[in-house]
């Protein structure tokens, strides 16, 4: 009975040869396009904690008949290693998938993913009511199968399972609607990562509407068709304990002014990619982590106190001015903009402040301009780009030297130091000469 729990817990049986690998050092087994002839290779994988299956058509299967397991089979199933399976390339029929899913129960897998598989048909899931699984985390890129808008039923009879999984990511697949009562079914949900989908703002309140996910700390919605900023802020309000969230790579507007305010909880927000030429109110009160980098930002006038790290490369700002407004700054990522000067004047106040990323700016390398980097060079807060990333671009003199050459001496820099003594002394001359 193990071996036939076996072959349909794994890809269908494929015409052709296929086998097994082990990588003992990375307890890894990969198994491509296993055959009859070659499915007893198998037994190389019971040592890995991760296994890969590629290939197959589980079709054909779809109507084999399943019974219940004896004590010595799932015996067996306890005591594999295998915490990590991966399915990949596989047509896997629903029905089959949920007559087999119930002898996970049985196994120490944690986390379950498929990569580019196509599901077919429909079950109504009825041998998985009550059933736990030690599955917390399950990922879905990739694949194909029947909208879930309509087989929110099915969703009851997992339910005991779905409210103890932790992560689930559906990405790359073409998602344009999560129904509200999916969203209420994972109630213990820690992650949700939806990235390249193709949510838009209407199908985003639906998701998230009262008592959905109600754990969530995490939240990718990146690379979709959100166009709102004020519109997610309102379909994510619900979520009060959110903490990450990463919208970046969609076209973001601001919009009419909105009231909305994000939950407290929120400290990390992605704006990375979302051709932004100002910034969009109200910044979640709390951030610690702001990414806008990557977009057409010219000023930046913001206020956090308790922010720590802030990245805006590749932006068209000419300054940084808005640092005052930033005690706490631990990170300040402004590479590739159009920023003439580091002024000291300002960073060293930022007691905090422990890596900069400054380089491909074109830099006037004046005094105060060039000795502002010097200084931070010096105190080791530069990152890998010094020296070669700082370049001078004026005054004309400068222009192509490296920010480092550029002489700051006390002499050429501040000569009211010297000649103020000088003009002293001369005085005092002219007083004993009279």
């Amino acid at each position: 009975m193990i071996g036939a729990v076996l072959l349909l817990l794994l890809p269908g049986l494929a015409e052709g040869g296929g086998r097994c690998v082990l990588n003992r050092t990375e307890e890894r087994c990969v198994c491509r396009w296993l055959s009859e002839e070659t499915v007893g290779s198998i037994i190389q994988c019971l040592p890995a904690s991760v296994v890969e299956f590629w290939g197959g058509d589980l079709q054909r299967y779809a109507a084999l008949p399943i019974g219940e397991l004896q004590p010595s089979s799932i015996e067996i199933l306890e005591s594999l290693s295998i915490r990590k399976l991966i399915f990949g390339d596989l047509l896997v029929p629903e029905v089959l998938l949920a007559r087999v899913l119930k002898f996970f129960s049985y196994t120490r897998v944690q986390e379950l993913v498929f990569e580019s598989c196509a599901f077919v048909g429909s079950s109504n899931w009825s041998e998985m009511a009550g059933r736990d699984l030690p599955v917390t985390t399950l990922r879905f890129h990739n694949v194909t199968s029947a909208p879930v808008t309509g087989h929110e039923p099915g969703f009851s009879s997992l339910s005991r399972w779905l409210q103890s999984l932790r992560e689930l990511a559906v990405t790359g697949s073409r998602v344009t609607a999560l129904p509200c009562a999916v969203g209420r079914a994972f109630g213990a949900l820690r992650s949700l990562d939806v990235a390249h989908n193709r949510l838009g703002d209407g199908g985003l309140a639906a998701a998230f509407c009262e008592g959905a996910f109600p754990r969530l700390r995490g939240l990718s919605l990146r690379h979709n068709n959100l166009t709102s900023y004020g519109g997610a802020c309102e379909s994510l309000r619900r979520l009060r304990q959110l903490q990450r969230l990463d919208v970046s790579q969609n076209r973001l507007a601001a919009g009419p002014a909105s009231s909305c305010q994000w939950p407290m909880s929120l400290q990390s927000l992605n704006l990375s990619h979302t051709g932004l030429e100002e910034v969009l109110t109200p910044l979640p009160p709390n951030l610690e982590v702001l990414d806008m980098s990557c977009n057409h930002l010219r000023t930046l006038d913001i206020s956090l106190g308790s922010l720590k790290t802030l990245l805006l490369s590749r932006n068209v700002l000419q300054g940084v001015s808005f640092l005052r407004n930033c005690p706490m700054l631990e990170v300040l990522y402004v590479d590739d903009n159009l920023i003439s000067e580091l002024p000291w004047d300002e960073l060293r106040l930022l007691g905090h402040l422990r890596d900069v990323a400054a380089a491909g700016n074109p830099y006037n390398c004046s005094c105060s301009g060039a000795g502002g980097i010097q200084r931070l060079a010096a105190m080791g807060r530069l990152g890998p780009a010094w020296p070669q990333g700082y370049v001078c671009d004026s005054p004309p003199r400068y222009r192509h030297v490296l920010v480092k050459d550029v002489s700051v001496s006390v002499l050429r820099c501040n000569s009211a130091v010297v000649i103020a003594p000088i003009c002293a002394i001369l005085a005092l001359l002219c007083v004993a000469g009279v």
